[in-house]
Parts: C-alpha cells; structure tokens; sequence
C-alpha cells in the first residue's frame, strides 16, 4: 500500500486537512495529484482524485493541468465501470467543506442506500448485505486496478 507524503511546497496549508492528510485510504499518489478511496461502508467504491497543491478551484491550474487531472478522473470511471458495472457514476467537484480542489467519482447501484438521490442526501433504504459484500469485485482487487491504470498516467518526477 502506498504510504502518503504531504506536499512540502510553499502551497501547503497546514489547516487543510486535503493538506495534511491523504483524504482516505491512499490508491496512488504522483507529484501532482493522488488518488485516495473513501472510507465510507454505504458507499465502498468512492474515489476522490486529489490535486496535491493547494488550489480551491478549477481555474486555479493551467489547461495542461485541467487535462492531466481529468485524464486521471476518466481513468478511475472507466476501472469501475469495467470491474462494477454499477447503474451510474456519478461526479463532482464541491469544495464548499474542503475547499481544496478534488473530484468524487462514484460508483452507484440501483441497490444502494440513496439511489436514485446523491450520496448526500437522506438514505431511502436499508442495504442488505452490506454493500461491500455486493460488489462484483473486491476492494483490494479494485484499489490495485485503479492504482495500475492511474499509474500510466503519472507525470514524471
């Protein structure tokens, strides 16, 4: 498992906790952005891919790094529609509790506890088993076929 290292650039941001954290359990990581999984059991297959420099909004790179960056969230939705076959992924770039600049990208299931609502909404269900169980591969597989298809994409050190 691949072990987080904090940006140490003047655009670290102590009291940001994108910053200070890996954000989740750590998928991989390039000098620019790093891709983490949620920790969160109602919804086992939600990556965020994380620019690693402070920046609050998508403005804030130049279009090279626009591009990487969305290189990156396009590869992590293809690896979980490949592997799950889930009934939608959904996107996002929020920001308004971490205004650190990073992308959901979410597997969903017509099964799962919100659906057809957003993760943040009001469950509408109980999961039974548990969503992890129900997913057509397993987390450590997933994480490592995130991981090898995010690598490719990692600029140079």
């Amino acid at each position: 498992m691949p072990v987080f290292h904090p940006l140490e650039s003047p655009a670290f941001r102590p009291a940001c906790e994108l910053c200070r954290e890996a954000g989740g359990v750590l998928v991989f990581q390039s000098v620019q952005w790093r891709v983490i999984r949620a920790e969160d059991a109602a919804f086992p297959a939600f990556y965020r891919v994380v620019w690693r420099a402070h920046v609050a909004e998508w403005s804030d790179l130049s279009l090279a790094e626009q591009a990487a960056l969305m290189g990156v969230v396009g590869a992590v939705e293809r690896v979980l529609r490949d592997a799950l076959q889930p009934t939608k992924i959904n996107l996002a770039s929020l920001g308004n509790v971490v205004p650190h600049l990073h992308w959901h990208v979410i597997a969903r299931f017509d099964w799962d506890s919100h659906f057809p609502a957003p993760v943040w909404a009001a469950p509408a269900r109980e999961v039974a088993p548990a969503p992890a169980a129900r997913l057509r591969t397993g987390l450590p597989e997933l994480d490592a076929r995130v991981a090898r298809a995010v690598a490719a994409l990692a600029p140079a050190a």
